[in-house]
């Protein structure tokens, strides 16, 4: 009715009207209906159905295959303004996956140009880059919340103020007077002078988890926790890239590059007898001589995007490795204008961490080797 009278809608209408439809749809099951949910869906009804439309013809392709990526970054950056945490960049990932690979083997394979053991060089891959994805998928190393938060984590504590010492670990002093705890009848009271401590240790107090942040330890406000070496929030893996699954992360980035890259090679090998991948890629008279091939040729190029879009993503992570800084250094470096640009732009040293390219590359590769730190709760 407001639609047809031209009027808005009232605050807060249009997400009510996603909850009921995501409520909505649910699969039945034995122990009754699961719920779905709603960003798993699009990848897996408009992907093939737009890969299919683009197949019909050069244009379309073009079309869908600019438009794609787009629509994307557009989700994306709409998701990252709201602070939203969704599944549809992993489930477009592993459907993507899973959809080239079935039609690789449907299209593809039986045209008898692909060897057995290529076949099976390529599964390997594919493998390895799951068991990869399964490991970065795990606890990037969030740092223990104290009890207070975790019973009741919107209540307001008192006003805190840090304590340094030598090792980089951190004491929590209460500011006022002595505070009072009762265990067994009796009132035992703790009293600590505050004490002036410098600008630098007072950022390593996290105010949502009540804690303080061990060096290069940050605070992801998708996931709402602290994160030991905290790189950046990854949409692909939904979840953090921290200290414990920085290596799984590259590994995983590294697995794909190599097999996407191993199958776009198969593939144009396939469709376009006596050209090299590359220029295969961009020239290919027989692409549309019949649907197969135009599908498998179209899905070459959502691959080569892709792959693409991949690859500049392990570019920059194996240069802030070298660099020995993360991506959460590297903008708070620009934001403070305390950082260089190098490689034209694509990398920002801080000069904080950079203890040369072997030093970096064996201070990453033992990452996740010393135990964790204890949290402040504890050293208190």
């Amino acid at each position: 009715n407001r639609w047809l009278a031209c009027r808005s809608l009232p605050p807060g209408a249009l997400e009510r009207i996603a909850d009921t439809v995501a409520d909505w749809l649910r699969i039945p099951w034995f122990l009754g209906s699961v719920k779905v949910n709603v960003s798993l869906v699009p990848p897996l009804v408009l992907l093939p159905v737009l890969l299919h439309v683009a197949a019909l013809h050069f244009l379309l392709g073009l079309v869908i295959l600019t438009s794609l990526p787009a629509v994307v970054l557009w989700y994306y950056y709409l998701t990252h303004r709201r602070k939203e945490r969704t599944l549809f960049f992993l489930s477009l990932g592993l459907f993507s996956l899973g959809y080239m690979y079935y039609l690789f083997l449907q299209e593809v394979v039986p045209r008898g140009h692909v060897r057995y053991s290529q076949v099976v060089a390529l599964t390997c891959g594919l493998i390895l880059m799951l068991i990869a994805l399964s490991r970065a998928k795990k606890d990037p190393g969030y740092l223990p919340l104290p009890a207070s938060v975790e019973k009741s984590p919107r209540q307001d504590l008192p006003n805190k103020s840090v304590r340094g010492s030598s090792n980089g670990l951190h004491g929590v002093t209460v500011s006022g007077a002595a505070s009072g705890r009762a265990v067994n009848g009796e009132v035992k009271s703790y009293s600590r002078m505050l004490a002036e401590e410098p600008e630098s240790v007072k950022k390593d107090w996290c105010a949502k988890c009540q804690l303080v942040k061990p060096a290069r330890a940050g605070h992801c406000r998708l996931c709402g926790r602290c994160v030991r070496r905290l790189d950046h929030h990854c949409v692909w893996i939904n979840s953090c890239v921290g200290e414990q699954n920085h290596q799984a992360f590259i590994l995983a980035l590294s697995f794909f590059m190599l097999t996407a890259v191993y199958g776009i090679t198969l593939t144009l090998h396939t469709i376009c007898r006596g050209r090299t991948p590359f220029l295969a890629l961009f020239y290919c008279p027989g692409a549309y001589s019949d649907y197969s091939s135009a599908l498998s040729f179209t899905c070459v190029w959502y691959c080569a995007i892709v792959t693409a879009g991949m690859g500049y993503i392990l570019l920059i992570q194996l240069l802030n490795i070298s660099y020995n800084v993360t991506e959460r250094e590297a903008r708070l470096a620009l934001r403070d204008h305390t950082g260089r640009r190098l490689l034209g732009g694509l990398v920002i040293d801080t000069g904080q961490y950079n203890r040369g390219f072997l030093c970096n590359w064996g201070h990453f590769l033992s990452l996740g080797s010393s135990p964790p730190q204890r949290s402040a709760e504890d050293i208190v």
